[in-house]
């Protein structure tokens, strides 16, 4: 089962810090989850600028450009949000019994294991 998805809050917790030109302490959803190459991409984190070559629309529109977009992070430089405490926390699978229409089943369920500051 995978730890992070789409639309998780994370925080990126290694590289430089924001006073170096880092993202590190940074928080951000998680836009795309790219499972086999680890990475993720996290909005507002790893700007990169990304020249497009000129060219011409079907409308005789100009096209292309210098454009900033994020690019991916490493799936383990980020950690999860815990959502009470809004720190980073670690994951943790639960089996819990599902019931639906009148058939169980066991299901894993994610949820944020509590760091041992937060006790």
């Amino acid at each position: 089962m995978a730890k992070i998805k789409k639309g998780d809050l994370v925080q990126v917790i290694s590289g430089p810090k924001p006073e170096r030109g880092g993202d590190r302490g940074k928080q951000g959803k998680v836009l795309e989850v790219l499972p086999e190459q680890n990475r993720v991409i996290v909005e507002g984190v790893n700007y990169v600028t990304k020249h497009n070559r000129v060219g011409q629309s079907q409308r005789g529109t100009k096209t292309g450009g210098i454009e900033t977009m994020e690019a991916p992070i490493h799936i383990s430089n980020v950690a999860l949000v815990d959502p009470s405490s809004k720190k980073p926390t670690r994951v943790g699978h639960r089996v819990e019994e599902q019931t639906k229409d009148g058939h169980k089943r066991t299901v894993r369920v994610r949820y944020a294991k509590k760091s041992g500051k937060d006790l």
